[in-house]
């Protein structure tokens, strides 16, 4: 027991001497890693000092430098503003020397003038002393001398005067007709418009005539459709293997040419296929009228017009007057309006978009009321079309006092596109009984006079007995004869009926 625990207190002792022993070997050991950190925390400190040393040195050469080239630009500055300074008083020095001359000469010229205005007064003062001895001299006054002379001048030449005066308006008339003819010629020869008739028909061939049978269809069930969806009339029977659209206006009868055309070659020809058909013919024809109108602004380079009124100047696509295109017409006529601006000097812009907005109110004359001019003019007013061109274009027909030169330039050149041989495919023979057929309506009338047809046949004039027909009587009259010519007669546009009641009293004195 006692060796155990002798041995176990020497165990402890061995312990504590050992722990001992290891504290102070760390410390010992601590203290050089201690030492070597920092020698190695002083190394790097004097390093910082030496490159601190560097930049400290090459921030004062920079310095050095930039402060240097300031000074050399400020000297530089300095010598320019100095050169400046001394230019600018010597053109200050030669300012004031030309101002000092310059007053010099406006001195000199006032004198001169107050002596010629002195010698004028001289003057007048001499010619009304030189007058009054003339007068004395002749016993007549200045104004009696001069319509003596002028009497004597003219009685002694009065046949050479009207001679002279005669030849002179011969030969000024000669000119200004050769003038307006090669203005006119000139004019013409610059415009170059496709040009292409319509009739009141459009033929569609057919690929063999057991299709006519299919085209009518059961109980003519088929034709119907096509006939009250598109407005038109069929004819099958008249032409072999074709099939004949009838129809004033061209667009309807366009309409339904495509769409029959596009059955045929479907095959399948029923009521239902013939009202999809023309549907869509008609949504792709708003389309081609868009394009039209567009190609149409495009070549006459106008532009900033609103979308709308391109899509009614394409309408007139569709449109004809006397067998002639509407649009193609009011091309021709912007073409020939601004090649005679051009001419005579007036405003070219004006007369080309008057020329080619003429005949705008036709492309809805057929849908609201009124002369396609006072539609063109609404229809104008509307999308803000400038007053000028408005001007320009209302007095087309005569129906409104020219007001400009464009204007009287519009109505000339929609007279030479109408005029001119082929433009319009209306025979004399057709024309002809369509203006009798107009007045024969307005004559059959009881009370009715005389009836003319004017303007083409889109007005008609008519006269009546004042003793069978009261005032109250003639309105309701031309109220009957418009609704006759709606009723019985297909015309273009609209016709004007204007009726007239009048007494004459007569009396001769013997």
């Amino acid at each position: 027991m006692t060796e155990q625990l002798i041995l176990l207190m020497a165990g402890v002792l061995s312990l504590a001497i050992g722990s001992i022993l290891g504290y102070f070997a760390r410390q010992s050991i601590a203290r050089r890693q201690a030492g070597t950190l920092e020698q190695k925390l002083q190394k790097k400190v004097k390093e910082a000092e030496g490159q601190r040393e560097e930049i400290i040195s090459s921030a004062k050469v920079q310095a050095q430098e930039i402060v240097s080239s300031a000074k050399a630009e400020q000297e530089r500055q300095r010598q320019a503003l100095l050169k400046t300074e001394q230019l600018l008083l010597r053109r200050e020095e030669t300012l004031a020397a030309r101002i000092s001359d310059f007053e010099a000469r406006e001195e000199d010229l006032r004198g001169k003038a107050e002596r010629l205005q002195a010698i004028g007064k001289n003057l007048e003062k001499a010619q009304e002393e030189v007058s009054k001895k003339l007068e004395e001299v002749a016993q007549l006054s200045r104004q009696e001398a001069r319509e003596e002379l002028f009497s004597r001048a003219e009685k002694e030449y009065e046949q050479d005067l009207r001679g002279r005066i005669r030849k002179l308006e011969a030969e000024g008339q000669e000119r200004f007709d050769r003038r307006a003819k090669e203005i006119v010629a000139y004019a013409v020869q610059k415009t170059a418009v496709s040009q292409a008739q319509e009739i009141t028909t459009t033929t569609v061939v057919l690929p063999s005539e057991d299709l006519k049978g299919k085209i009518i269809g059961k109980e003519g069930r088929n034709i119907r459709s096509l006939e009250r969806l598109a407005g038109v009339e069929i004819v099958v029977d008249e032409t072999p293997e074709a099939v004949v659209i009838s129809g004033f206006d061209p667009l309807r009868r366009h309409i339904a040419k495509v769409a029959l055309e596009r059955l045929i070659k479907d095959g399948r020809i029923h009521p239902a296929r013939v009202e999809e058909e023309v549907a869509k013919v008609q949504a792709e024809i708003e389309g081609q009228m868009k394009e039209a109108g567009e190609a149409a602004t495009y070549d006459l380079g106008i532009v900033g017009l609103d979308p709308k009124l391109i899509q009614l100047l394409g309408r007139m696509k569709f449109r004809t007057s006397y067998g002639q295109n509407v649009l193609l017409h009011s091309i021709e006529v912007a073409y020939l309006a601004s090649a005679l601006a051009a001419e005579i000097g007036a405003d070219l812009a004006v007369a080309k978009k008057a020329g080619l907005f003429h005949d705008i109110g036709k492309a809805l004359d057929h849908q609201v009321e009124g002369s396609h001019v006072e539609i063109g003019m609404h229809i104008l007013e509307k999308f803000g079309v400038e007053k000028e061109v408005i001007s320009a274009m209302k007095s087309h027909h005569g129906d409104y006092p020219y007001e400009s030169v464009e204007a009287v330039l519009v109505q000339t050149a929609d007279a030479i596109s109408a005029s001119r041989p082929g433009a319009r495919k209306d025979t004399l023979e057709n024309y002809l009984k369509r203006i009798g057929e107009l007045e024969s309506l307005a004559s059959s009338f009881e009370g009715v006079e005389k009836a003319y047809a004017i303007q083409a046949g889109r007005e008609i004039r008519v006269f009546v007995h004042p003793e069978k027909i009261d005032d109250k009587g003639s309105h309701q009259l031309a109220r009957d004869i418009a609704n006759r010519i709606e009723e019985e007669l297909h015309y273009p546009g609209e016709i004007k009926v204007t009726l007239v009641r009048e007494n004459r009293f007569v009396e001769y004195a013997r």
